[in-house]
């Protein structure tokens, strides 16, 4: 009985639960961000966007998944809220990277801001993982 019990502590210890294994972690995340426009800008955040930012991502491990912008409240017309597929954390990390670095993603973002900064802050960025029940995994 001991020896059982033991054996039990160790598999809790190590995250394994008796009858079922610990979950892995998922392999796919959703990053939700959100951007907002400086006064005025929101045509060339869309632009930049359109022109450039989704064949950058793609090319960077990047799936885009959607792009939205709200109809009405306070944050309608000044407001991009997109979200990405990325294999992993560590995936969404290293095409981050690789998409900063990227001349032509630096090209494209001097080029945007010649008349000045387009956003009005820092996006936004949350990382989601798909439920059990949800259509997209």
């Amino acid at each position: 009985m001991k020896m059982k019990l033991l054996a039990a502590a160790a598999l809790l210890v190590s995250g394994i639960t008796i009858g079922r294994a610990s979950q892995p972690a998922p392999s796919k995340v959703y990053e939700m961000r959100t951007y907002t426009a400086a006064e005025g800008k929101f045509d060339a955040v869309n632009a930049r966007f359109r022109d450039h930012t989704l064949k950058l991502f793609e090319k960077h491990g990047m799936k885009n998944v959607g792009y939205w912008t709200p109809l009405e409240g306070p944050t309608a017309g000044n407001t991009l809220i997109y979200i990405l597929e990325h294999k992993s954390r560590d995936a969404a990390k290293a095409s981050w990277a690789a998409f900063g670095a990227d001349p032509v993603w630096q090209k494209a973002r001097a080029e945007s801001e010649a008349g000045g900064r387009i956003l009005a802050k820092a996006p936004e960025s949350v990382f989601l993982t798909a439920t059990d029940y949800s259509p997209i995994k």
